[in-house]
Order: C-alpha cells, then structure tokens, then sequence
C-alpha cells in the first residue's frame, strides 16, 4: 500500500508538470489566435480598397510631389487619420509635416569645358542644383568632399572636384544625401561651385542622365542651394587623376537660364497613445511613403500616368488601415504613424523627420517601414532586413498566422535595404526593416510594373493586398507589446550607433 502510493504520488508530480506545460501553451495560442481573429473580424476590406482605389486613381496623376494633386493625396491621408482617432503629432501643423524644398530645372545651356575636352548638359554633364554660373576657375581635388577633406586647403572663388559618394556609400540614395552635405560644405568654405566625378561601374550612366535630366527635388538649405552643384561623367577618373598630374588646373564653365524656385511639401503624420504606464513613453513608427513618378510619355495604349498602386499606394493603405485598428486598439507602446512624401525624389520626407524630429529618435525603437516595387509571389511577405533585429521573428509569426511565409531580402546584390526611407532611421541605430510584397527576383512579374502605366489597382490581387495588410497590422501590434525593446542583432553594421541612441553599453 505504502508502494503503491509511492508510485502514485511520483505519477501525478509530472502529470501536474506536463498539464501546466499544456496549459501555458494553450494560453499563447489562444492569444495568438484571439489578436488575428481581432483583426479579421474589425478589418474593413471594402473601405480598404476604398482607399487603395482612390490613392492610385488617374485623378491624383501618379502623386508626384512637383504636381498640385500631391496635395490631394495628403489630405486625403490626413483625413483618414482624423477620422479613425489617431492624434495631431505636437509640433506639427494639424496633421502635416511641412518641408521647405526647392525645385530646380535643368539649364537651357549647361557646357563645361576641360583642357579642351567639352561636357555637355544631358550627355557627359548633369547640373543638379544652384544658380548660373559663367567664367574660368580654377579647380581643387577636395577628395569625397566632406568635412575632413578640405583641411590645408583653400577652395575661397574656386571650384571644389570630388568623388561621388564616399567608400562606404554608394547607394543611390547616399548619393543623393551626401551630394547635399557636399553642397553645403563647399558653399561653407567659399567655393563658388562643387563639380563631382560620376565613376560607379555598377550604375549607367545612361540610366544616371535619364532620371535626373529633368526638374529636381531637393530640401531647402538657404545658401547652399544657390552653389552650382554638378556631376561630370568619367569612368576611368581622368579628371582628377591628369589634376594630380598637374596637367589640369582650370575649367570654363557656362551654365545658363537655371529656374531654382521654393516648393512646400508634407509628411502626412499622427500618432496613437499606449496603454502601458511605462512603455507608452516608447513609438513604434509605421511608415510609407505616398508620393510616386507621375506623369510621362503615354505607352502603347495611350496611358501616360503613373498610378503607383504597389509603389506605393498599398503601403500607404497598409499605414491608413493601421490608424483605424490601433486607434480602437492600441497597444502597449505608442504608434507613430507617418506617410513619407518624395521618396521617388531621393528618401527627402523622411530625411526631413529624421533631421528634424517630432519626437526625439531615441524614443522610437522600432521603424516597419513599407516601400514596394511589387509582387511575383502571393504566398509569401518579402521583409528586407529580416534576421537583423531581436523584433524580426515576431514578424514571421505575424505573418505565418495570417497563412503567409515571411522571406528575407532575395537580392542582396541591390542593397534594397539602404535605398528606401527606413535608411534615414537605420543609420540613426532604430531597427528599421521594409515590409514589401512577395517577390522572390527581380523578374518580368516585377518589372512589367514597377515605374510603369500599368502599375493599377485593377491588375493587383486584391485578396493578397488585404492578406498583406492585416499581416502588417498584427506584425506592428506584436512588436508594439514587445516586453523588451528591439534591438539589432550582434555584429550588424547599425549595432554601434543604436547602442549609442539608446544608451547601451
């Protein structure tokens, strides 16, 4: 008897373990089951399509930031927001950011002459931003064009020569941010314009003349946007190598009948407070950018806009649908909700955020970025970044419970990850993966549409847009209840300058 009690006694110990084990695992899928069948059951297909028809309609004309109807869109955004309860941001005009940009034109003469060899705007030369400029000035090698590179030397009525870039930063998207810091710096020290050697084998040139040989975008810097800034193309970096040889010490410049003009922009912003005492301290940001390309030449059907329906009206949708659940819902933490403008014009409304901040960066600890070319896979999320921060397998989760598979970035060769808006908050040190559509290539699926006419919403899977979108929304609310912070996983190249955001030894 005494035995047998034994042995029962020893039975029901582990019985008693494995039930609670049982227990707690039922508890977490309950939970897991109850936040998707929330979601699915106050998600409202038909105004969120609603919505995605309007931000990629004809009447927007392709939401390019130099047209009136980009004003359109962004109190459309703004509306919504209101609508659904998510707050006016302190610091903000009702629900916009305002940016001062400055739209600059090509010239009508643009012709640079080197030891006899000329460069001609739209061929071998591209004036980017400033005023005319006319005469002879001689020419110095400032290196990348940075700070530390003008040290011992004199550029006061010269003309300051870099590189493009600098060796870390090649991406177009550093091109174009560092070309402005250059501009600023060489106004600074005197210099009386700043020409840069376009010499990167793995962008054409060609490719380089047809994009910018048109009407530019820029952010606003007072004097520095009056500095001629130019890029002149040489491949094999004779220019500054025949100026080392001191074989070149001059150029003639005459650049005529420039149009610079100042030109008002808006992020379209609002947030949602948290519900936990401490946490609600803390944002996480839900971005997208809701600009596109705009108007061009008509295709072989006659149709000449641009509507933008995967680049990037889906993910301003995803955003808007975001407002609505988490202001019924909020979580944990507080959203910071945010629709980027000119982001075709070169990542300018959320570099204008980061440089210029609403709230203080160190207070956001988690950036879900949406940016999208589009899809050639609807069983799958493409998350660029995934598997560099503690918050990604959160997202997997998010997304295998909608039915989808959550992938990583299938081409690294593109350095996706640095040439969208989550950039500006990554080399900061927040955690910033891009939330993209399905796409395993850059395939014929892909290219058919991304900056093309038929990029509409009448050619997009509907059922996967609306997939896509509650698997943003439960992904956001997983890592808005995060008890820990996000944080970038050991060795990442943005582990350094987050630990110096957040105060992490």
């Amino acid at each position: 008897m005494g035995n047998f009690s034994y042995f029962r006694r020893a039975k029901i110990y582990p019985m008693k373990k494995l039930l609670g084990t049982f227990s707690l695992l039922f508890a977490i899928s309950t939970i897991a089951f109850s936040q998707i069948e929330d979601i699915n059951q106050k998600f409202n297909r038909e105004d969120a399509i609603s919505h995605f028809r309007y931000l990629a309609s004809d009447e927007l004309k392709g939401r390019d930031p130099l047209r009136p109807e980009i004003e359109l869109a962004a109190k459309y955004i703004a509306k919504e927001f209101e609508k659904y309860g998510a707050k006016e941001l302190p610091g903000a005009t009702g629900y916009f950011q305002s940016i001062p940009f400055m739209m600059s034109s090509p010239p009508k003469t643009g012709e640079i002459v080197i030891s006899g060899e000329r460069f001609t705007q739209g061929e071998t030369l591209l004036v980017l931003s400033g005023n005319d400029l006319e005469g002879s000035f001689e020419l110095v090698d400032v290196g990348y064009g940075m700070e530390e590179d003008y040290e011992g030397l004199d550029v006061a009525g010269k003309i300051a020569v870099s590189s493009v870039g600098a060796p870390d930063q090649m991406s177009p998207g550093a091109l174009f941010s560092l070309g402005a810091q250059k501009a600023k710096i060489a106004q600074e020290k005197g210099a009386v314009g700043i020409v840069e050697m376009f010499n990167i084998p793995s962008v054409p040139w060609q490719l380089v003349s047809r994009y910018l040989n048109r009407t530019q975008l820029s952010i606003d810097q007072g004097e520095a946007n009056e500095l001629p800034y130019i890029w002149i193309k040489d491949p094999k970096n004779k220019i500054k190598s025949d100026m080392a040889k001191g074989k070149i010490e001059e150029a003639r410049f005459m650049i005529e009948k420039k149009v610079n003009k100042p030109v008002e922009g808006k992020n379209v912003v609002a947030w949602i407070e948290g519900t936990d005492p401490q946490l609600k301290n803390e944002y996480i940001l839900l971005s997208a950018h809701y600009d596109h390309v705009g108007v061009g030449e008509a295709d072989a059907n006659g149709d000449s806009i641009f509507n933008g329906a995967r680049d990037n009206a889906v993910g301003t949708v995803a955003v808007i649908n975001a407002a609505r659940y988490f202001a019924e819902n909020p979580p944990k933490r507080s959203v910071l909700l945010a629709a980027w403008t000119a982001e075709e014009k070169g990542l300018l409304g959320s570099a204008y955020f980061a440089s210029h901040p609403l709230v203080p960066i160190k207070d956001i600890v988690f950036n879900l970025n949406i940016d999208n070319a589009g899809y050639n896979n609807t069983s799958i999320i493409t998350v660029i970044g995934l598997g560099r921060t503690s918050g990604d397998q959160l997202i997997t989760d998010a997304v295998s419970e909608v039915g989808l598979k959550a992938i990583s970035d299938p081409s690294p060769e593109q350095g996706l990850y640095d040439r969208s808006d989550n950039v500006n908050f990554a080399k900061l040190g927040v955690p910033s993966p891009t939330f993209s559509l399905g796409f395993t290539a850059f395939d014929d699926d892909i290219n058919q549409y991304y900056h093309k006419q038929a990029d509409d919403v009448d050619s997009f899977d509907l059922d996967y847009a609306v997939n896509y979108w509650k698997a943003y929304i439960l992904s956001a609310q997983k890592i808005a209840n995060m008890n820990e912070k996000p944080f970038w996983f050991e060795g990442d190249k943005y582990e350094q300058v987050g630990k110096e955001l957040y105060g992490i030894n």
